[in-house]
């Protein structure tokens, strides 16, 4: 295999010229620049991508720490957030952080990130206060993408999980709805994405400026996926009295409390209205009125922000101003009217 040596001694210049050279800087005269053009095309030699990026004092990686591998919002922020950076000449590492101490502690409290990438982007990832600091000492740019996490010094990019959670539930009212249940993600889980508390606060918001107090009773904390979703449905058919409506903090969890339902005998939404939150892909499959929020959008934001000080090779302001983008109501055939007497 050719090398940059080989170029060199043809060319009658050094390495470091031989480097500058194919890499366009203004050191180098035109006529060494055409000599070591030729020698190169000559050999047949080809600059290795990591080895420039490296000689420029950058990886050409971006990390991105994610909760779990399985949540559509992390592969829908993420598939995009890799389109806008591959364009650009980076690749995006994963590391998933759920329910792995020892990966987490070496990633961030040994200092090995600053040496394998250029930045970080922070997706859907609850961190405990250590952590934030240990990452805020890292002196990577960085952003973060979803409610709960603030990292000083990073820009973030998310939607209003509260007002989207008041969104879907004064759909529910306007319709003559007012014993709503909300199945939502279970707090005690570490790694639960704190957009569930923001949505049931939404919630309880909608609730109590109709002057609905919120029945406790029709609160389930369960997993916040399709089997969380059904084992809470199941729940509130056992306490008898079910509600006409439910709403779920999230689209997966809304499908596992349909599907139950329809088990159950209860017809969906003649007798038991449901509406989620976030516009899974499967939701119009499923027929499921939903509040969408923008993921896409949201990486492709979120990488287009990591870029700007790449590019400039200085860091993002001390403290950035949060994007947050607007979601939307999206009424399919889970919603009614409840059914009169």
């Amino acid at each position: 295999m050719t090398t940059i040596d080989d170029v060199a001694r043809l060319a009658g210049v050094s390495t470091a010229t031989v480097s500058r050279a194919l890499r366009g800087l203004p050191t180098v005269s035109e006529t060494t620049r055409m000599r070591v053009l030729l020698a190169a095309e000559q050999l047949d030699y080809t600059v290795s991508p990591s080895a420039s990026r490296l000689a420029g004092g950058r990886t050409g990686t971006i990390a991105a720490l994610v909760p779990r591998l399985t949540p559509w919002f992390v592969g829908a922020v993420l598939d995009a957030a890799e389109e806008v950076l591959h364009a650009a000449g980076y690749d995006l590492l994963l590391h998933n952080l759920g329910g792995r101490e020892h990966a987490r502690s070496r990633l961030l409290h040994r200092s090995t990130l600053p040496k394998r990438v250029d930045a970080a982007m922070l997706v859907g990832t609850p961190m405990r206060a250590d952590d934030l600091a240990t990452i805020a000492g890292l002196a990577l740019p960085g952003v973060t993408v979803g409610a709960g996490t603030v990292v000083p010094g990073w820009p973030s990019i998310r939607i209003d999980d509260r007002a989207a959670g008041r969104t879907a539930t004064e759909h529910l009212l306007r319709l003559g709805h007012r014993r709503i249940a909300c199945v939502r993600g279970d707090p005690a889980d570490e790694f639960a994405h704190p957009a569930h508390q923001e949505r049931l606060h939404g919630y309880r918001d909608a609730l109590e400026a109709a002057g609905i107090a919120p029945d406790p009773r029709l609160g389930v904390e369960v997993p916040a996926d399709a089997e969380g979703g059904r084992r809470a449905a199941e729940r509130l058919v056992a306490r008898g009295d079910p509600p006409t409506a439910v709403f779920a903090t999230c689209d997966e969890l809304a499908m596992g409390v349909c599907s139950a339902l329809r088990l159950a005998g209860l017809r969906v939404p003649e007798q038991v209205s449901v509406i989620g939150l976030d516009d899974h892909e499967l939701s119009g499959a499923f027929g499921l009125t939903t509040v969408a929020q923008p993921a896409a959008e949201q990486g492709r934001l979120a990488a287009g922000t990591l870029l700007g000080p790449l590019v400039e090779r200085s860091r993002a302001e001390p403290e950035p101003t949060p994007v947050v983008l607007p979601t939307r109501l999206v009424v399919r055939n889970s919603t009614a009217p409840p059914r009169t007497a």
